[in-house]
């Protein structure tokens, strides 16, 4: 297992040789989480399944006391399942609607089950039953905030297979049907476990905001090629303003449009930042803290990563694995936070091109965020790794790295089979 992290990370590493150490300790906290997977073939499906379908956030949730971790990770594959459906384009749409609005009533159902989505998600729709199994041994609190939210998001996503996302304000809404609901959900059950008070519902949602438009954002190509049919969540009214029709702007000869368009969409996205970073600043479990911050910091990494680069249009852009490593490793604090997030502004900030038609309105919420993150007076306290994207060639660590991977290819060598 060492030895595939660190030859399918080798080019990264020679590049960013810091990365090593926590590429290695996020492997060995992978492996160490696999090993915690409970011994009932309920509780067992429901991590193995987690560990497949978000390995990422398997990692983050097993750092949460066992009710509430056990809590989220019913919440999400509840919700990963709705989803599922909602996805599926095969599915024709008198079908699907009454599922996702009946969705809340499924999960009390034992025997309830329904074969949809591909791969892993298939998987968890044929065996729904062992997540339904599991809900019902949750403390009644935990029940409760899950049945209202999984209610208000199918009741969402039935109303949106049926309309367009036209408006920016339809755009906010459908967002907060698919994940603000999500924020205020772990608001609910967070607060369920006595470990935070209950936070406002207009940050809950910024935090599900701001993380689904940026997954929006990052995969407009996967969602444009959706096969058998495209799905659209772009907003009308912002790319309206640059091609006729969505798909237009996977072509390269709306290349320039593309990405003024991807800008509009990120500037968009920047506007629930400050409300992220009060509601990670009033957080005091730090189980909790970590669990929230670490996907904030990926969200607004990977909206510099995308800021004015077409590549969005041509495959996938995230940030590099060892650069996650580090953010999972090393987020503990606000001061973290805040750092983290002034410097990829300030990364995002030197990709604005001033002919750009919202050059202006970019860089004034990207300023915004800066100030905040000075104002804390948190930055003399900040972690400079995020963002240090160019090769530091530490002559130890290089010599270490290599010791390392001759001592492996020592080893597999040696337990090769003879001829």
């Amino acid at each position: 297992m060492l030895d595939l992290l660190i030859m399918g990370n080798l080019g990264a590493i020679w590049r960013h040789p810091d990365d090593f150490y926590p590429l290695l300790k996020l492997k060995m906290a992978a492996r160490h989480a696999e090993k915690q997977i409970p011994p009932e073939p309920h509780w067992g499906f429901c991590y193995s399944m987690l560990h497949k379908v978000s390995r990422s956030f398997a990692l983050v949730i097993q750092q949460l006391g066992t009710q509430l971790r056990d809590a989220i990770c019913i919440f999400y594959l509840v919700l990963r399942a709705l989803d599922t459906v909602e996805d599926d384009t095969s599915i024709p749409t008198d079908v699907k609607v009454p599922i996702l609005i009946a969705f809340h009533r499924h999960i009390y159902d034992r025997e309830w089950h329904f074969s949809c989505g591909t791969k892993d998600y298939k998987v968890l729709m044929d065996q729904f039953h062992h997540v339904s199994t599991a809900f019902l041994e949750l403390g009644k609190s935990y029940q409760e905030a899950i049945e209202d939210i999984t209610k208000r998001m199918g009741a969402g996503m039935a109303k949106f297979i049926c309309k367009e996302v036209e408006t920016v304000d339809d755009y906010d809404e459908y967002c907060h049907y698919v994940a603000g609901l999500v924020g205020l959900g772990l608001s609910k059950l967070f607060h369920a476990s006595g470990l935070e008070d209950l936070a406002p519902t207009v940050l809950s949602n910024s935090m599900g905001l701001f993380l689904q438009k940026t997954n929006i954002i990052r995969d407009y190509l996967e969602d444009i090629d959706e096969i058998p049919k495209s799905r659209m969540f772009w907003p009308h009214e912002i790319w309206s303003k640059y091609v006729n029709k969505l798909e237009d702007l996977k072509y390269e000869e709306n290349s320039i449009k593309a990405v003024q368009c991807l800008n509009d969409m990120v500037t968009n996205a920047l506007i629930h930042v400050d409300d992220c970073l009060k509601y990670m600043s009033a957080l005091r479990d730090p189980d909790i803290f970590r669990f929230c911050a670490i996907p904030q910091i990926m969200a607004i990494g990977t909206l510099a990563l995308c800021y004015n680069n077409i590549e969005v249009f041509r495959g996938v852009v995230k940030m590099r694995r060892g650069l996650t490593a580090k953010v999972i490793d090393q987020t503990k604090t606000m001061a973290d936070i805040y750092g983290a997030f002034f410097d990829f502004s300030c990364m995002l900030k030197s990709k604005v091109d001033r002919s750009d038609p919202n050059a202006e309105k970019t860089i004034s919420w990207v300023e915004s965020i800066e100030k905040t993150c000075w104002e804390s007076g948190l930055l003399n306290k900040r972690k400079s790794y995020i963002i240090r994207d160019k090769p530091r060639y530490n002559s130890a660590l290089i010599v270490l790295l290599f010791i390392i991977l001759s001592i492996i290819l020592a080893y597999r060598s040696g337990n090769q089979p003879s001829n």
